[in-house]
């Protein structure tokens, strides 16, 4: 059924959660000022030589598989160990999950550590749920979205949070999937241009954690982060002309659509 949502994970936040990101260095500048820009502070903090102090005053933390290294690789995997050990409110990013094989398997080790919500793009869940699929590189296909797709799609990510009961799943793409244990929603915010500039997945990503630190419902952090990011998308498209400028302006919203009624303009669907 077509609904509106009454999202209780909204921004502004109440609280200015310290989260910690171990991520690429492609996008590392822009989540830092996404964080910044929507009240949360970032500490991009990568040395498992921190991490029994660090833990002890963050809030949340993100991992993020994009550009992987050997080294990154044990950063991830320690601080996934760190965060079940300490109940960390975490986001596992899935990116380029089903590039190769050391990716999977970092991925995979990821989501055994139980954490609080897994995202992807809809390419990259397909083939974390063992489905096929005709993504490439860290892009999701089109081809990846049709009505059966989505629906086969729903069905494999049911099964998959029966085995996490613990854990949200999100697949994001033209419409967004977020499913848990109890719970299916479609959201269908966003305009194409989100996938024409790098770094639109980890930003939300970023504000997924940003919403756990503040202490929100999993399910409705997913919901709110990928939900606002997608309108600040749309706000964008009507104040922007080029890419470049497109960039910009959604980054601009970031800290300026929260000061508006954003999420009674959320469109989705509740399953």
């Amino acid at each position: 059924m077509d609904t509106a949502f009454d999202f209780s994970a909204q921004f502004p936040l109440q609280k200015a959660p310290l989260v910690q990101c171990i991520t690429n260095e492609i996008t590392c500048e822009s989540m830092a000022n996404a964080l910044l820009y929507i009240g949360a502070k970032p500490i991009m903090a990568d040395d498992p030589r921190e991490f029994s102090q660090l833990f002890e005053q963050t809030d949340a933390l993100l991992l993020n598989l994009g550009h992987l290294s050997e080294q990154r690789e044990k950063s991830l995997i320690e601080a996934s160990r760190y965060a079940k050990a300490k109940k960390k409110p975490t986001v596992a990013d899935l990116v380029g999950y089903g590039v190769s094989e050391i990716r999977n398997q970092t991925g995979k080790t990821l989501v055994e550590n139980q954490p609080t919500v897994v995202k992807g793009n809809i390419s990259e869940l397909r083939h974390f749920c063992g489905l096929p699929s005709h993504g490439r590189g860290v892009d999701a296909s089109a081809l990846d979205q049709g009505e059966d797709h989505l629906t086969e799609l729903i069905a494999a990510m049911k099964e998959i949070s029966s085995q996490y009961p613990a854990t949200t799943f999100a697949a994001t793409g033209q419409r967004d999937i977020i499913v848990n244990q109890n719970r299916v929603v479609i959201l269908n915010n966003g305009v194409d241009e989100l996938d024409r500039f790098t770094g639109t997945g980890d930003i939300v990503g970023a504000l997924i954690a940003a919403l756990l630190g503040a202490g929100h419902d999993p399910f409705e952090a997913t919901a709110g982060a990928i939900s606002y990011f997608n309108l600040c998308g749309e706000k964008a498209k009507q104040e922007s002309m080029g890419l470049a400028e497109f960039r910009h302006q959604t980054l601009n919203q970031l800290s300026l659509l929260m000061l508006e009624n954003w999420f009674e303009r959320v469109k989705g669907w509740k399953k």
